[in-house]
């Protein structure tokens, strides 16, 4: 099946983030660093730069398909954005191998891309038929197909469940263990099918749906790779540095919500949105992937004890140009 052609990616809450980010604290001033710790097609970044002028980006995005669409994207803004290739797990790592001064804005836009969708080839859509894939970064060993042609059927059942909150669980997996043994598992078409076929087309949204998402988190770790980016933004973010955190699914937004809450508790976040923010009946009406939309953010507390320099939790210097730095220029 071809491809569809790329359509203009919208960026969800966009004025929300830049309001956030945008140097509410009277310290900063929006001038520094920020980063874009899910690039995409650069949408957030391109309005970042566009609203802040007194601001640079590292754009990190685990999918060097979307970095190259990325990058087209943000020419018009020369030195003042850079992308590189990086998942949630290595930004602390990144930013001291480029010898950053610590960063004034952190978002992170979870979950999986609408350019990632809408492309068969890369195996995450049930509407579409492609290889069973679902990796963010094809570095990763391990496919969607991996998992469910070698995974017992109780550790599927109960990974459709934790993951996809899939009620009824237990028959998909007894479903899948029954049909692989004839023929196993290569194209989402052959899962979405074998997923109708047991509990049925009824409903609003496509059976298939959660496990489908139960895949794709499984296949990415992207738990525990939440977990990581929000970790390194509590490592590297300057006093005053705020974190900004969209969310799509309740599942995730309660990790976010209960994460910043207990950092909040321990002195290292001041909230700057207890409830979360939605998108406004405008946004949603002009789209529509922004109704279950939520973004939760922090400003990061340093004690005196705190350092206030990146280079000092790496000991090799690289030899990397400092970038987002005072006066530094981009390699």
């Amino acid at each position: 099946m071809r491809e569809k052609p790329s359509s203009v990616h919208i960026p969800v809450l966009g004025q929300e983030v830049v309001s956030l980010l945008g140097g509410r604290s009277d310290s900063l001033k929006a001038s520094g660093l920020i980063v874009d710790a899910t690039l995409g097609a650069g949408g957030h970044t391109a309005l970042l730069l566009e609203a802040l002028a007194g601001v640079r980006v590292l754009g990190t995005d685990q999918d060097p398909e979307i970095l190259d669409l990325a990058r087209k994207r943000l020419e018009p803004f020369g030195d003042r954005a850079r992308c590189e290739r990086a998942r949630f797990s290595n930004l602390a790592r990144l930013l001291r191998k480029l010898r950053c001064d610590r960063p004034i804005g952190w978002l992170m836009d979870v979950g999986v891309s609408s350019l990632q969708l809408d492309r068969p080839s890369r195996g995450f859509s049930f509407q579409a038929d492609g290889p069973l894939d679902m990796r963010m970064d094809p570095a990763r060993e391990r496919t969607a197909a991996d998992i469910v042609n070698t995974w017992n059927e109780e550790d599927l059942a109960d990974l459709f469940f934790r993951e996809g909150d899939e009620h009824r669980s237990r028959p998909i997996a007894a479903a899948i263990i029954k049909a692989r043994q004839r023929v196993p598992f290569k194209r989402t078409a052959a899962l979405a099918d074998l997923i109708v076929e047991t509990v049925g087309s009824g409903g609003r949204t496509h059976p298939g749906t959660k496990v489908f998402q139960a895949l794709r988190r499984e296949v990415n770790a992207e738990g525990d790779e939440l977990i990581a980016g929000m970790d390194a933004a509590a490592d590297c973010l300057a006093h005053g540095g705020v974190l900004a955190v969209i969310t799509f699914h309740s599942g995730e937004d309660a990790v976010v919500k209960q994460y910043l809450a207990q950092g909040a508790k321990e002195g290292c976040w001041e909230l700057l949105s207890k409830k979360g923010l939605s998108a406004s009946r405008e946004e949603i009406r002009s789209n529509p992937r922004s109704r279950s939309a939520r973004v939760r953010a922090a400003r990061r507390i340093r004690s005196d004890g705190e350092s206030t320099d990146l280079g000092s939790l790496e000991t090799t210097d690289t030899g990397e140009t400092n970038f987002g730095s005072q006066g530094g220029q981009k390699p």
